[in-house]
Formats: structure tokens, sequence, C-alpha cells
């Protein structure tokens, strides 16, 4: 497979991470901005008996987003410079994003689930225990099993099943048809977003164009920056 999949490898990072954000902003425009015109329920077609709306293909498009970002965690993981540094920037836009997160589904300051970037935390600190506890298993499962009870608690997007889908890609990072495989079966209700796989088995393994500290924060702003702006077109509605 790693033969054969050289020819197609040709997804840099910067545009897995494009990709990520734009089938990121599909699905929350559909989700908190589209769902109340009626147009987007109408059945286009049927597939047995399943009525195919414009809403369920845009949420399906949506459902690629996640695994995406949850691969760059990986990636960039194992290859940052700095980890404390890489885990403190999404803790730092974890808090950043909550406000507009909250905005988006209630309308008010307060909502019960947090935010997706505390999911994509608790998995970087996952892979950091892997790492730091390598040789001492029980203190591993300790801290991996304290995380998943944290994601739990926490009710964070995607929770305990998103944690563990991160340690999942990192622990199968060098078996690509094993990770697909599994992690589609792990995604579990969601299963349209194992289709994420596809590009993602496209990376050739480069950065790609986006580079360089602005570039790099752009890519952070751009979740709560784009909730706030969808939260002010629901409310100029």
């Amino acid at each position: 497979m790693d033969t054969t999949r050289k020819g197609w490898a040709v997804l840099s990072g910067s545009w897995l991470k494009v990709l990520a954000m734009v089938t990121m902003l599909i699905d929350h425009l559909a989700a908190f901005y589209w769902w109340f015109d009626p147009h987007f329920f109408q059945p286009l077609f049927t597939i047995g008996h399943k009525h195919i709306t414009l809403y369920f293909l845009l949420r399906a498009v949506g459902r690629l987003a996640f695994p995406i970002f949850c691969f760059l965690i990986v990636e960039g993981f194992v290859h940052t410079h700095d980890r404390m540094k890489y885990g403190r920037n999404l803790l730092l836009f974890a808090f950043i994003s909550e406000i507009p997160w909250n905005l988006v589904h209630s309308g008010t300051w307060h909502f019960a689930g947090q935010n997706v970037m505390f999911t994509l935390f608790l998995g970087f600190l996952g892979l950091y225990a892997i790492e730091y506890f390598r040789n001492d298993v029980r203190r591993m499962a300790f801290t991996l099993i304290g995380l998943l009870v944290i994601s739990v608690l926490l009710r964070a997007d995607y929770g305990c099943s998103g944690y563990g889908f991160i340690l999942l890609l990192y622990v199968l990072r060098n078996n690509r048809l094993l990770q697909a495989v599994i992690g589609s079966c792990v995604l579990g209700s969601r299963w349209i977003a194992g289709l994420a796989f596809i590009p993602i088995n496209m990376y050739n393994g480069q950065r790609g164009f986006i580079k360089g500290p602005f570039a790099k924060y752009l890519f952070y702003l751009f979740y709560p920056v784009h909730l706030s702006l969808i939260y002010l077109l629901k409310t100029a509605l």
C-alpha cells in the first residue's frame, strides 16, 4: 500500500487544513444557520426509504472535518519542535472559542457542552502521556483513563469517542490501511466521516504553504472567528 499510494499522495498538510476548515464551515452553516430554511429539508432523491435532502448532504460533507483535524493533531504532535507550546496553543484557543461556541448553540453565554478544541487538547495530552510513560505501562494506563473520564465529564464535542479516536490514529499511524478501517468503525454513527480517510491517505508528509507564526495563528483563529460570524448572521436575521 505504501508503494502504490506514492502516486496519489499529493496533499500537503496545508491543503488538509484548508479542506478541514472548508468542510467544518459547511457543516456549521448547515447546523446553525441554514437549518431554519425549509428548502434545505426538501427531498432531492430517495435511497431505499431514506429521503436525501440538501441539509443531509451538507452535514455529510461536514463530517469530514473532525477526522482530518484529529489526523493533523497527531501529525503536529509528532513533528512539532515544541510540544509544550503546541499544547498551550490548543488550550488557549479552546478557551477563546468557548464564548462563540456557547452563543452559536444557545444564544447565551452558557451551554452544557464544550467546544471541540477541548477534545483535541485532551487528545494531545493523551499522546503526550503515551510518549512520556512509554516505559511505565501502569502510569500510562492510569493517565489515559483519567483523561477519558475528564472528556466524559467535560462534555466536549465528540467527547470520549473523539478523544479515543485521536489515540487510535496515533497508535496506528504506521499502518494507514488498518488506521482507516478501524478508525471508520470507531466513528460509529458518524460512519460517513470515514470518507475523510481518502484525503488523509493522500497526505504527502509535507507542511505546505501554511508557514510562519501569522499563517499558523490564522488557522487557529478560524474556529472562533467563523463561529462568531455565524452567530452574528443568525442574530441579524
